[in-house]
């Protein structure tokens, strides 16, 4: 089989990029990248966002340029098997997103007025909805990805339905709300078969707090899960100085793991 030969350069952009994932596509190309189609890869998507976000937290610029490309890539890939079965391709995607962002951006690129951010994101989940034929709420809680994780899910859910003009979008109402889940919880922990649905409620009443103080769910969990991996690390270690297991730890030791006082650490 005869190889591709591909300049070398300086320094490639975007067209080169296409050029190479059409070779690999290619007869000539990369067995393993010709074989793929968009469900062998839809978890890539994924991972790769997920690679972005960790080095943006990271604040590590170079980590996240190189995540970028690799985030192009599964757009760049996704395009090319759609090109090569004659549906759209790359220029189609950035005509379809250009689109959008101008009819979406009427106050910058219209005639619209407003005065802060808040009346953007209405604005603009105002003309998504429209967009998308969504006439109703319901329909534009139901159209929140459910493949999300589940609390950045619940996040969307909660911010769209208070949007939509419901009550709860109050410090106070979304705090006594999640309080009293808490304390529906407590009155079943009895009933095994309630337990899993009632857990749910007090973890959407967190979502709606968090969405109300615009902070995101999804990231108070992962900070409270780092920390408690740390605090974890450090009560094993004092454990076997003493030379113990982790599994002799008092029980009031192991309370204060996931007490509130703990957290600053």
């Amino acid at each position: 089989m005869e190889k591709e030969v591909y300049p070398k350069k300086d320094f490639y952009d975007i067209n080169d990029l296409l050029k190479i994932m059409k070779i690999l596509r290619g007869e000539n190309g990369c067995a393993w990248d010709r074989e793929q189609d968009h469900a062998s890869i839809r978890m890539n998507v994924l991972e790769e966002a997920y690679e972005v976000m960790e080095a943006i937290d990271a604040d590590d610029k170079e980590l996240l340029r190189e995540e970028l490309g690799d985030l192009l890539l599964q757009v760049v890939f996704h395009a090319q098997i759609e090109n090569e079965a004659d549906s759209f391709d790359f220029d189609g995607v950035c005509d379809g997103i250009c689109k959008k962002l101008i009819y979406r951006h009427p106050h910058v690129f219209g005639n619209i007025h407003v005065d802060s951010s808040d009346e953007v994101l209405k604005n603009w989940d105002s003309l998504k909805s429209r967009s998308k034929g969504q006439e109703t709420a319901y329909e534009r809680l139901t159209s929140v990805p459910k493949l999300l994780p589940a609390l950045m899910r619940g996040d969307k859910v909660c911010k769209r339905a208070v949007n939509s003009g419901i009550k709860g979008d109050t410090k106070e109402f979304a705090f006594q709300n999640l309080k009293n889940k808490v304390e529906e919880l407590e009155r079943i922990l009895s009933k095994d078969d309630e337990i899993e649905g009632k857990i749910g409620e007090v973890l959407l009443a967190c979502c709606n707090l968090s969405n109300i103080y615009k902070k995101d769910s999804e990231k108070s969990l992962t900070m409270a899960m780092n920390r408690f991996i740390m605090q974890f690390g450090d009560l094993e270690a004092r454990t076997a100085e003493k030379g113990a297991s982790i599994d002799q730890v008092p029980e009031e030791d192991i309370k204060g793991l996931f007490s509130a006082e703990n957290n600053d650490g």
